[in-house]
């Protein structure tokens, strides 16, 4: 008979894991942690800890599909809302307030280790592609526009605000809270880039 978790069990046990070994990854970073250091941060022995997750790219890849779940969240909430481009706008200003510098320091070891290995880059990759996917479904309902069509044209915008929110968090990690100045200039470009989008819709 076989001793493995139950899918769904198991499933919930991987995300249990994951949300405690955050800080011990992104503070030691990809090479630092051990496989030790986050077993003992999951309170778990290092041979039950293998059963989860068998190397540091498995964690990784892991930890991008748990916070794309988190992020398919953030995304029905928007599109649910009376105006979708609106609240886009409070949850990308959301990520600049300064309190998720440990996710900062996680995204940084994750960029810094896909550029060394494949699999790493091919998962980061991934989540990129449906977050900019996400979005522009979001621009494609708000513009009265097709999918296809709204790729075609919004899609450097969709990468302009990924990439924004991925360098904001870096930034805080490494460097500390924005200055207001710096943190007007980013709300100003997201400003533009939103009021362009819902300005342009489709006629007819």
């Amino acid at each position: 008979m076989s001793l493995a978790p139950h899918p769904s069990q198991a499933d919930a046990r991987s995300h249990e894991i994951l949300a405690s070994i955050r800080q011990a990854f992104a503070e030691k970073g990809f090479d630092g942690a051990s496989m030790q250091d986050l077993a003992r941060a999951a309170g778990m022995s290092v041979g039950n800890f293998y059963r989860y997750f068998p190397s540091k790219s498995e964690i990784v890849k892991a930890m991008c599909g748990y916070d794309l779940s988190e992020i398919q969240a953030e995304f029905a909430d928007v599109q649910n809302a009376p105006d979708p481009m609106l609240c886009l706008r409070d949850h990308i200003l959301g990520h600049f307030d300064g309190k998720e510098e440990a996710d900062g320091q996680l995204w940084a070891e994750i960029t810094a280790a896909a550029i060394r290995k494949p699999d790493i880059r091919e998962a980061a990759a991934m989540m990129e592609g449906t977050i900019i996917a996400f979005l522009i479904a979001i621009f494609a309902a708000v513009t009265r526009r097709s999918e296809a069509e709204a790729r075609q044209r919004y899609e450097g915008q969709a990468q302009m605000l990924v990439m924004l929110v991925k360098a904001m968090a870096m930034r805080t990690c490494q460097c500390g809270p924005a200055s207001p100045a710096l943190s007007a200039q980013v709300v100003a470009v997201v400003d533009r880039v939103l009021s362009e989008i819902s300005n342009d819709k489709a006629e007819g």
